[in-house]
């Protein structure tokens, strides 16, 4: 796969959204940095969160809380 497509996959052996498989959203709340480019979504379960992070469009990044 070409360096310019970018790669998608877990960190590690699961997903973020693996503990929440079958939950309801709670909540979803958006963050935007306009002069950082940063771009932020937290999506709200009864168990934790799921945020998902990129700057500028690039390196989408999704962590569990």
């Amino acid at each position: 796969m070409p360096a310019a497509w970018g790669w998608v996959g877990p960190v590690h052996s699961e997903t973020p959204f693996a503990d929440h498989l079958g939950e309801t959203v709670l909540a979803v709340r958006e963050e935007a940095g306009p002069d950082t480019g940063r771009l932020a979504l937290e999506i709200a379960f009864d168990s934790g969160r799921v945020r998902c992070e990129t700057w500028s469009g690039e390196d989408l990044r999704l962590s569990s809380k």
